[in-house]
């Protein structure tokens, strides 16, 4: 009888307080991290790059934009493998082959290398997130599952945070080229981390795919009304936080305020508030549901978006804190709500979502780039307000989804 219950245990999905499930978490915290930094080490590097380079907001800001952008199209293919050649492999050869190009990325001589690099560096860095959800949805109990994936999303939090606070504060002491490549350093370190932590995939089997077989669940996938709905709100919600992101330096740096380069990556500390709510709304969604955590999430970010338009800066980084807050744990939700949702062909469930989620970062980022340039702050306010309005309207929608709670293995 003993041996019967320890093999059962042994064989089930990992439950919150376990070491394996510390461990996976810690893993993917780490990974969350490694991919973030390396993701976002130019945000807050883009008014040097186009001062450095001679070029206008808008197209430093294709620094950002054309990563994610790259990272979209890349995290079908990235799933695919892994079906074949496992999550962990793929997810390992990610986080190694991104961080040798973040090393080298701070020799680019013009801006048009510096793209090249980072469409490269897009490209390598779709193995984590590609993975990272399905792995969680396979190898944590489902009703610990949204927990686990607030953590790695609170990881991609603070990635964010210190993808845009490492440079900054080493480009108020020396050159963009150095600030950048302390971030790629600091990568490398906790690519390091995930990778001796990382535990092996106990549920999940290779097996060989077709592209056709691809399609078929791709497809399978987006004829639930469900997740289609999730997918859009991935795409809106990184959209115009990307957007507000990219073009705060800009404004900060400028009259009325004047901040330094230092005081301005310190703003990015505001992240903070994302690690705490993701995490906070991964929880509350697995206790009382991600119905309305979910519609007050992307309402409080609306509301701190508002706040920002006054030129008084106590009111920018209380509105950016809402912002940022309400961003997180409404990713939080939906993301963890694509795991529960789609009971079979995982990996491509969070494939799709996370496509839509860095095409948002990508595309919405590159019109919010002509909002500022026609008309500041105030037209990057309303740009991303008008995406705000569109998932407050996508997530009453929600409010008539099942609410799932898989307490069974995964298959």
């Amino acid at each position: 009888m003993t041996m019967t219950t320890t093999l059962t245990r042994q064989d089930a999905p990992h439950r919150r307080g376990t070491p394996g499930y510390t461990r996976i978490t810690l893993a993917l915290f780490a990974a969350g991290l490694t991919t973030f930094i390396s993701m976002y080490s130019t945000q807050a590097l883009l008014p040097a790059l186009a001062q450095d380079f001679g070029v206008p907001p808008g197209t430093a800001a294709l620094a950002v934009s054309v990563t994610t952008g790259m990272l979209a199209l890349a995290v079908i293919p990235a799933s695919v493998l892994s079906e074949r050649f496992g999550r962990t492999r793929v997810m390992v050869w990610s986080a190694v082959l991104s961080c040798a190009v973040g090393l080298v990325l701070p020799l680019s001589p013009t801006i048009e290398w510096l793209l090249v690099g980072r469409v490269v560096q897009g490209l390598a860095l779709a193995g984590i997130p590609a993975v990272a959800m399905a792995y969680l949805a396979e190898e944590v109990h489902g009703r610990d599952l949204g927990a686990a994936m607030g953590r790695y999303v609170a990881g991609t939090t603070i990635g964010g945070l210190l993808g845009r606070l490492i440079p900054s504060t080493v480009l108020d002491m020396s050159t963009w080229r150095w600030a950048m490549e302390a971030s790629a350093v600091a990568a490398v370190l906790l690519a390091v981390v995930m990778t001796k932590t990382l535990p092996g995939s106990r549920f999940f089997r290779p097996k060989r795919v077709s592209w056709g077989t691809v399609t078929a669940n791709l497809f399978l996938h987006l004829r639930n009304r469900d997740l289609r709905v999730l997918f859009a709100l991935g795409f809106i919600l990184m959209g115009g936080f990307v957007s507000a992101y990219n073009f705060l330096g800009f404004r900060l740096l400028a009259p009325p305020f004047d901040l330094t380069e230092a005081a301005v990556g310190a703003v990015f500390l505001l992240y903070l508030s994302g690690t705490v709510t993701a995490a906070v709304a991964g929880r509350l969604g697995d206790l009382v549901g991600r119905r309305w955590v979910l519609l007050a999430a992307v309402c409080v970010s609306a509301v701190g978006l508002v706040v920002t338009l006054p030129d008084v800066l106590a009111l920018v980084l209380v509105g950016m804190l809402l912002f940022t807050g309400g961003f997180f744990a409404a990713h939080s939700v939906a993301s963890g709500w694509v795991g529960a949702l789609a009971t079979e062909h995982r990996a491509e469930a969070s494939s799709l979502y996370l496509c839509a989620y860095y095409l948002g970062s990508s595309l919405a980022a590159a019109g919010a780039g002509l909002a500022f340039g026609w008309g500041g702050w105030t037209a990057t306010v309303a740009y991303v307000g008008a995406l705000l309005l569109a998932a407050i309207w996508l997530s009453l929608l929600m409010l008539r989804a099942p609410e799932v709670r898989r307490a069974d293995a995964p298959a």
